[in-house]
């Protein structure tokens, strides 16, 4: 639309308004939405079709703050999973190879000389290089990762929203409901929900007192698993019907300090309950886990996510004044992304009370192993509501226009054909939080296979056959980014045997 604009406009004398496009026609430049999955998803203010004027600072908190999301949540777990020295190790190293396959999609345009790519995104890199196929599956990955985190995101609204009606009712009835679960006796509670259902995380609320009918209809009407999920429906589906999604991005500073608050949390309860570790490298104890557990792939699978930031890179870049500090940018920014995971992973894993509860009690999502009468974690877990209902409408119109729009031609072809989206992923998101409730597996398994295309495959594969167009591709090369790609598969394969 911008080149058929600027061609016809050429056609007369600048005095000449009469092929000048009417303002109707002409696409508003706020209408440029990035997005990482887990992370943020918001309305690019300022983009034009050259370059912006945002400074490193601003370029590098936006790349963070891009990133920053939910998937924080499960990285304790991931670390419990792997081990604590493992854990550490494979954040590290999964952060230099997601930042240098995101470094290659930045150099991706440049190195296509014969055209000018300087208003290219990286689906039009991947046109070019694989023709109809490179966008099609770029496509289909691109939904995988969004509608793998609407999923994740219901599951864990689910989570939220049980949890903060159940601290009203308790607060309200002065119930403590530490009484009837594995816990911490101290003035700061850690909770064990798993302790009793043979791993998994507890789906339902418990009866507090046999002869309290309040109670058990508020049990009956308030389950997380049976009631909640669909509660969410009669709120969240006409946000998603909403033909633009621009009022719901002027809420994004709501993941910054969303963000801020756990890292508030997570530092004020690791200082009250300080740091309880042993390092028993191979054998596990009853209340220890290894160093080096082989179910570390769940993690790598859980960081394929929680760094992919690789279908929106290139246009945050463009916003950077300096064009030659983009390399060093991304590189501080992703320096403090991993920083920002091994905090939180590492202070909730050494932090853990460990005697009496075992550091496998380390849920999913590690605000679950808080008590719903934790006032600090309901503060995080109301935060955590609004930010992802307001994030959520955002990713299923994201969703609406890569679908829809490459099949009808048009985002809005009616109602009927928009609410048809909506209930399918919708009800992909109560089936899984009535039956699947678990968000470190839903993290691992989509981040994993979106990752296989647009972090490994697709960065490494145009980078080989464009080094092989010039007669510049070297054996040392070749291997190294076909390992790459082999690391990619692998990583989606081993998910589905962990």
């Amino acid at each position: 639309m911008n080149k058929r604009i600027h061609y016809y406009s050429r056609l007369t004398t600048p005095a000449d308004k009469a092929l000048i496009a009417p303002d109707h026609v002409v696409p508003g430049p706020e209408e440029c939405y990035v997005y990482s999955p887990l992370g943020s998803a918001y309305k690019l203010q300022s983009y034009t079709e050259g370059y912006g004027k945002n400074t490193s600072l601003v370029t590098i908190f936006m790349i963070w703050n891009t990133m920053m999301g939910t998937s924080i949540l499960s990285i304790p777990w991931g670390i419990k999973q792997a081990g604590f020295t493992t854990g550490m190790c494979v954040i590290i190293l999964m952060g230099l190879l997601t930042l240098y396959c995101c470094y290659r999609v930045v150099k991706s345009r440049t190195m296509i000389s014969s055209l000018d790519t300087t208003t290219w995104e990286y689906p039009d890199v991947c046109r070019h290089y694989f023709g109809s196929f490179g966008q099609w599956s770029s496509l289909l990955f691109s939904l995988v990762s969004l509608i793998g985190a609407m999923i994740v995101y219901w599951v864990l609204m689910s989570n939220f929203l049980f949890n903060t009606g159940k601290f009203i009712f308790n607060f309200i009835h002065h119930i403590n409901d530490t009484d009837t679960i594995l816990s911490t006796n101290n003035s700061n509670p850690v909770i064990c929900p798993s302790a009793g259902s043979g791993g998994h995380p507890d789906n339902s609320s418990m009866i507090f007192y046999a002869n309290d009918t309040g109670a058990q209809q508020f049990e009956k009407w308030w389950d997380k698993s049976r009631t909640v999920p669909f509660y969410l429906v009669g709120l969240l589906l006409p946000l998603l019907n909403f033909k633009s999604p621009s009022f719901f991005s002027k809420f994004n500073i709501l993941g910054t300090v969303s963000v801020l608050y756990l890292i508030f949390l997570v530092t004020f309860k690791a200082v009250r309950l300080g740091f309880h570790l042993e390092f028993h490298w191979f054998i596990p104890t009853e209340f220890f886990v290894p160093e080096i557990r082989f179910q570390f792939p769940q993690l790598t699978g859980v960081l394929t996510l929680a760094f992919f930031i690789h279908n929106c890179i290139i246009t945050l870049l463009k916003n950077n004044k300096k064009q030659e500090n983009n390399v060093r940018d991304l590189c501080i920014a992703y320096m403090l992304v991993t920083l920002t995971y091994l905090y939180i992973g590492v202070l909730v894993f050494a932090s853990f009370p460990s005697p009496p509860l075992s550091k496998d009690c380390i849920e999913q999502n590690f605000l679950d192993n808080f008590p719903s009468s934790d006032t600090l974690s309901f503060i995080a877990r109301i935060f955590l509501l609004f930010q992802m209902m307001t994030v959520y409408p955002l990713l299923g119109y994201l969703a609406r226009v890569q679908l829809l729009g490459h099949i009808f031609g048009d985002i809005y072809p009616s109602i009927f054909h928009v609410l048809i989206l909506n209930l399918i992923i919708v009800g992909a998101g109560v089936i899984m939080a009535c039956f699947y409730p678990n968000i470190g597996g839903i993290i691992r398994y989509s981040g994993a296979a979106c990752g296989l295309a647009f972090v490994f495959i697709y960065p490494s594969l145009i980078y080989i056959i464009s080094l092989h167009q010039e007669e510049r591709l070297t054996w040392p090369k070749l291997v190294f980014h076909v390992f790459i790609i082999i690391l990619g598969v692998a990583n989606l394969i081993v998910q589905f045997f962990m």
